[in-house]
C-alpha cells in the first residue's frame, strides 16, 4: 500500500504535467515551434523522449466520457453548472474537477471533506468519483445563497444522499469532525488554509491526501506553503492544469 499510494501520486502529477495547457488555448501552432534535437529542451536541459522544448503544450485532449446512464446525467448536470452558473460563483475550472474525479476515484475514500462548496461544482465532480467506491463528502460552504444553490444542484445531479453540505464558518464548525479523513480538498479563504490544516492534519488518516486549490504565486498563502513543504511527515507536488494551481499533499505513512 505504500507503495501504492506514492507511485500513485507520482503517476498523476506527471499526467498533469502532460495535460497542463488544455484550458489555455489547445493545439499549439507548429509552425511556431523551433527546431532542436529531440528530447533537450532550450538551454540543454535534456527532457523526456518526445518532448521538443514545449512541455505543457500537448498535441492532443480529451473529454469526459460516459460509462453508464447515472454518469451521463450528472456530466449533463456539470456542463449545465460550467456553462450557465459560474458568474459569482468560485468553481474549479473544468480539467481541475476532472483530476479530482480521477485521483478521488484512483484512491477509493470512504470519507472525503471539502472547504469551499461555492455552487457544488468540485463536489460534484468528487461525488462522481465516491458513488462507485461506495464514499461520503461532507462540504461546508459560508454563503446561505451559494448553500442553496448547491443543494438544487446536488440534488438534479442526483448525488445528494453521499453529500451532508455544512452551512457556516468552516473555521468553527471543522472542530465537529471526529472521524478519519481520506482525502481533504480546500477551496475556500486562501489565508485560512493553514488554520484548516492545523486543525483536521490530525484526522487525516496516514496515506491520505490534502489537495488545496488556487496554489499560484498569485494566491497561495507562503505561511501554507511552508507548512507543507517543510513538515517532513508530509510529501508535497504541486500540478497546474492550466493556471490555477493544486498542491497535492500526502500524509506519509
Amino acid at each position: 500500500m505504500k507503495r501504492t499510494a506514492v507511485t500513485l501520486v507520482l503517476t498523476l502529477g506527471l499526467l498533469s504535467w502532460v495535460v497542463s495547457a488544455q484550458d489555455q488555448g489547445g493545439r499549439p501552432d507548429r509552425s511556431e515551434r523551433p527546431r532542436q534535437r529531440e528530447g533537450r529542451r532550450p538551454g540543454g536541459v535534456e527532457g523526456p523522449p518526445g518532448d521538443r522544448g514545449r512541455a505543457g503544450q500537448p498535441d492532443f485532449s480529451s473529454s469526459p466520457l460516459p460509462k453508464d446512464d447515472a454518469e451521463k446525467k450528472i456530466l449533463a448536470v456539470l456542463d449545465d453548472m460550467n456553462r450557465n452558473e459560474r458568474g459569482g460563483m468560485m468553481s474549479v475550472p473544468l480539467n481541475d474537477g476532472r483530476y479530482l474525479r480521477l485521483l478521488t476515484e484512483s484512491i477509493a475514500p470512504k470519507r472525503v471533506v471539502e472547504i469551499g462548496t461555492s455552487h457544488g461544482y468540485s463536489a460534484i465532480w468528487l461525488c462522481l468519483a465516491l458513488r462507485s467506491t461506495g464514499g461520503k463528502l461532507t462540504t461546508y460552504e459560508v454563503d446561505a445563497g451559494r448553500a442553496a444553490l448547491a443543494r438544487k444542484n446536488f440534488a438534479r445531479a442526483g448525488v445528494d444522499s453521499i453529500v451532508t453540505l455544512v452551512e457556516g464558518d468552516a473555521h468553527k464548525e471543522v472542530t465537529k469532525l471526529k472521524e478519519p479523513i481520506d482525502l481533504l480538498f480546500l477551496d475556500a479563504d486562501k489565508e485560512g488554509y493553514l488554520d484548516y490544516l492545523e486543525k483536521l492534519l490530525p484526522l487525516v488518516r496516514a496515506g491520505g491526501l490534502i489537495l488545496a486549490h488556487n496554489m499560484n504565486a498569485r494566491q497561495a498563502d507562503p505561511a501554507y506553503v511552508k507548512a507543507i513543504t517543510t513538515n517532513p511527515k508530509l510529501e508535497t507536488l504541486f500540478v497546474n492544469l492550466g493556471g490555477s494551481g493544486i498542491g497535492m499533499t500526502l500524509k506519509k505513512r
